[in-house]
């Protein structure tokens, strides 16, 4: 039973990040990093994978093969980001956009149907709303970074203006100045959020776009708790993960070359900043707790190795180790390990690349293993 989940989890990995890590594009990236030491690596490799800029009018195309209606096997609606309404949207001409009707006038449009008739029209929507950039992101390339860029319905999009986020439950609406995307949203705006804090720093603080002297992080005085907390309500949908992925392929037409690494696996921003436990989409890498050993805790030598063995050093009551390969393929499970002068020995490993998850009564930690 245990392989044959296995090799579902691995099934998933094209859209879906269940498992482990998106090989190659994480290959190598240090998974025992914790808090802020993680935020900065992260950042870095976000910043060093985004190879690709697209114009103001790219992102506008880039949405049509994006933000499409998963359920839509025609490949002809977009999802509309703060949507639920289920009335039908009447155009003033039914041939302006090719098609006869849309079912839906607030949730769903036809992707050619991007001018005309606000009613029945959709427009991109800065999720992370220009004016409250630090400086505008209209100064640089945030300002077309598709990643926070999505579809919406054009009386919404205007709707929400710039009003910063605040907490409510239901469908999307507005109190003043202040917006709450909807129960179906809240998490893919947390997760947007999140990247452009990681994408473009001080610019792009979350503390910039919600409502005035909201709760922060512990560690982190930027980090809105509220992000945090939809992050971990509303899991990472099929939608988010196809968009993901289409702007991390850099030989798709509107790609960027990155990822937003909190669809990935929201856990990370519970592993960066705490808060309510998100989903892990990677329960070989993370255990799902929020208490971690120290990097320096754990020594393994030599590695890499040329001799298909390592030796395992510490001074901590180690309860586990899981050997994991970059498939998410568990390869060795030992339990209570018996440990000789704090050193274990672990042998017969096959050539490759390897996350070593190390379980201790007091944390967990996750180290990279390569055998030559």
């Amino acid at each position: 039973m245990k392989k044959y989940l296995l090799l579902i989890l691995v099934a998933q990995l094209s859209f879906g990040q269940a498992g482990a890590p998106a090989a190659p594009y994480y290959n190598g990236f240090n998974w025992s990093q914790t808090g802020m030491t993680l935020k900065a690596s992260l950042s870095a490799l976000t910043i060093s994978k985004h190879s690709i800029f697209l114009t103001y009018a790219e992102a506008e195309n880039a949405l049509r093969f994006t933000d499409l209606d998963t359920d839509d096997a025609t490949n002809t609606n977009l999802l509309l980001l703060y949507g639920f309404s289920n009335n039908i949207c009447t155009y003033v001409s039914e041939t302006d956009f090719g098609i006869s009707s849309d079912d839906n006038d607030h949730r769903r449009r036809n992707k050619n149907a991007d001018s005309g008739d606000q009613n029945c029209a959709w427009n991109r929507e800065h999720t992370y709303a220009r004016a409250l950039g630090t400086p505008s992101l209209t100064t640089n390339e945030a300002d077309a970074d598709v990643h926070h860029i999505r579809a919406s319905d054009v009386a919404r999009n205007g709707m929400r203006d710039n009003d910063r986020f605040f907490d409510g439950s239901g469908n999307s609406f507005e109190t003043g100045i202040l917006w709450y995307p909807g129960d179906e949203w809240k998490g893919d705006v947390a997760r947007m959020m999140m990247y452009m804090y990681l994408r473009y720093g001080t610019q792009c603080l979350p503390t910039g776009v919600s409502q005035s002297g909201i709760t922060t992080a512990t560690n982190d005085s930027n980090m809105v708790q509220l992000f945090l907390e939809w992050n971990a309500e509303d899991p990472v949908s099929l939608y988010e993960d196809r968009r993901n992925t289409y702007l991390g392929n850099t030989s798709n037409t509107y790609a960027q070359g990155n990822r937003n690494p909190f669809i990935d696996n929201p856990y990370l921003a519970t592993v960066i900043w705490g808060g309510p436990a998100a989903e892990n989409r990677w329960p070989t890498v993370f255990l799902s707790s929020e208490t971690f050993l120290a990097d320096n805790a754990v020594s393994i030598y030599p590695n890499p190795t040329n001799t298909n063995e390592v030796e395992i050093f510490t001074t901590e009551s180690i309860t586990k180790l899981t050997l994991v390969n970059i498939n998410g393929q568990i390869i060795k499970d030992i339990e209570n390990p018996i440990f000789n002068q704090n050193t274990y020995k672990l042998n017969n490993l096959p050539q490759g690349f390897y996350f070593l998850q190390i379980s201790a009564e007091n944390g967990s930690l996750t180290k990279k293993i390569i055998v030559n």
